[in-house]
């Protein structure tokens, strides 16, 4: 479970993120839905705490994750590129985030094979490094990553970018079965509301740095108030 209590970040004195109180439940698809400036990103590196709240503070399982860093052992992230290292091959790349987790290579092979239909037989055994793939290839290294630690919490901001939608497909896939077999907690942003909606049982709308939208939701259906609400800001 994660809370966040009372949580404010702030940029050259401008709020990028204030939030009162938000609690997302364990087992929990959680769509996080808003414009560029909404605050999303700013929210999930103030989970995974990559930078420092000005006031209040965000808990993992009761853990205070700027005091208590236990939760990492179990939460599985991929933001953006920063999360790769570019000078390592992705043989290399998921052979450190295994020792990292303590996953044996035996484990780490069997865990592999699970994303073959993702990695469509363009990422392993070519002897390219990170740096020298596709950017839908890179995201794909970063997603299987974050997924290859069978984490308790994953947290994947815009995880569609760059992909195909055959590609997009297999990721919410693949994520809807961790979610199943797991019991994962997942917290996904995507400017996709397409995705969100076929993936996600509850959506979350930031606006300006406040939560704007809480709805649980029916995956595979849409929500014509959220839809209105996009629709409202290009008129």
């Amino acid at each position: 479970m994660i809370t966040l209590t009372e949580l404010r970040k702030l940029y050259h004195q401008v709020a990028a993120l204030d939030v009162d109180t938000l609690t997302i439940e364990e087992g929990q698809i959680v769509g996080l839905v808003g414009n560029n400036g909404a605050g999303k990103t700013t929210m999930m590196r103030l989970i995974l705490d990559i930078i420092r709240a000005d006031r209040g503070n965000v808990t993992i399982d009761g853990m205070r994750v700027d005091q208590d860093p236990s939760w990492k052992a179990f939460t599985g992230s991929y933001l953006d590129s920063t999360f790769l290292v570019d000078f390592y091959t992705p043989e290399e790349f998921f052979d450190f985030v295994a020792e990292a987790y303590g996953i044996p290579g035996n484990e780490l092979a069997r865990r592999l094979q699970a994303y073959e239909t993702l990695m469509n037989g363009e990422i392993m055994g070519k002897g390219k490094l990170i740096h020298d793939h596709s950017n839908g290839n890179r995201q794909k290294i970063g997603i299987i990553g974050a997924m290859l630690v069978n984490p308790k919490l994953l947290i994947l901001d815009e995880p569609f970018n760059y992909l195909d939608p055959s590609s997009q497909l297999v990721v919410a896939k693949l994520i809807r079965e961790m979610n199943r077999e797991l019991g994962t907690t997942c917290l996904v942003s995507s400017h996709n509301l397409t995705s969100i909606n076929d993936l996600c049982n509850r959506i979350l709308l930031l606006e300006k740095g406040r939560l704007l939208m809480d709805k649980t939701h029916v995956p595979g259906s849409t929500d014509p108030g959220l839809e209105a609400y996009f629709l409202d800001a290009v008129r």
